[in-house]
């Protein structure tokens, strides 16, 4: 009686531990597929007053990107049920941590956006808002030699904040 109790008491300690994870995603999106299928991204001009050259187009693509791997959306060019506008609004460098011989030791590289989102289905979740994100350098480097890297680094967080505020509901 004993041995069966053991064998039992086995295979539940057994099926519990491999039935049961937990798993976190923090990249889907809640969207009714039922009632939303399709979305527009257009271009985002670059309106600042420093430009990096490809920062439009690949920023526009970097979102596009992410709604495509993080969606089941289609990707339309006009009566789209989710439409997401917007502009390069500022690509500022501010020095940072000044030593002291009155020179920067670091820079700061700041990314400004303006970001409309349009829900055709939803018109209560409309918004008109900035997101901004920023990296820091050694001011040793210049930033035409790191300027892709640092642009990357930057679009990856601006490209998260404006996902998770249009379809992740964070």
């Amino acid at each position: 009686m004993t041995r069966i109790f053991s064998l039992w008491l086995s295979c539940l300690f057994f099926l519990t531990f491999i039935g049961c994870s937990i798993s976190y995603t923090f990249n889907q999106s809640t969207i009714d597929y039922s009632i939303i299928n399709t979305i527009r991204i257009s271009d985002f001009p670059n309106h600042a007053t420093l430009v990096s050259p490809l920062l439009s187009s690949t920023l526009t693509e970097n979102i596009k990107d992410k709604f495509t791997r993080g969606t089941r959306l289609e990707m339309v060019n006009t009566n789209a049920d989710l439409e997401i506008e917007g502009e390069i609004t500022g690509y500022n460098l501010t020095p940072m941590a000044v030593k002291e011989d009155a020179y920067s030791s670091e820079t700061k590289l700041t990314i400004t956006i303006r970001v409309r989102y349009f829900n055709s289905v939803q018109p209560e979740k409309n918004f008109e808002q900035s997101f901004s994100a920023y990296t820091t350098f050694d001011s040793n480097r210049m930033l035409t030699d790191i300027q892709t890297e640092v642009d990357d680094e930057i679009m990856l967080e601006l490209v998260d904040q404006i996902y998770n505020a249009t379809v992740g509901d964070w």
